[in-house]
């Protein structure tokens, strides 16, 4: 009973989806004491026309939709107020691209802990969504070794 348990909390872990979104694979970035900001890294796809509006997190005081891009031989992070979600096609939130930050963290992120993210998504038809997704923490790598 347990194993199965601990099972369906890993499954919980990797997937989260609502009528028309489906999130894969979220995980966070490890910190160390004193660290006050994570990156937050998923997969996202939408069975509509939809857009990223927010993301919180009760792990941090508040959160960001960020760009990342090369210019001029320079890495460049924005901030951004909408990513669009296009009908079909997965949108990753990856290292070096588009990522969630996490500002004011409440305590470390420590690989294995798990951080509660709820995300809010805006249809075409202007129908708001809370998809609400459970991040791994992993280490620098995005692996889950210690």
């Amino acid at each position: 009973m347990k194993r199965m348990a601990i099972l369906a909390f890993a499954l919980l872990a990797q997937s989260a989806w609502a009528a028309d979104i489906k999130v894969d694979n979220a995980w966070l970035r490890a910190t160390v004491p004193g660290q006050q900001v994570a990156g937050a890294f998923m997969d996202i796809t939408s069975s509509v026309n939809a857009k990223l509006i927010s993301a919180e997190s009760s792990g941090a005081g508040s959160m960001e939709m960020h760009s990342m891009s090369m210019k001029n031989g320079v890495m460049e992070m924005r901030e951004i107020k909408v990513l669009p979600l296009p009908k079909g096609k997965l949108v990753k939130l990856a290292p070096g691209g588009f990522h969630l930050m996490l500002f004011d963290l409440k305590q470390p992120m420590k690989v294995g802990e798990i951080v509660p993210i709820k995300l809010t998504i805006e249809t075409a038809d202007k129908k708001r969504e809370v998809v609400e997704v459970n991040a791994q923490v992993r280490d620098m790598s995005g692996s889950m070794s210690h």
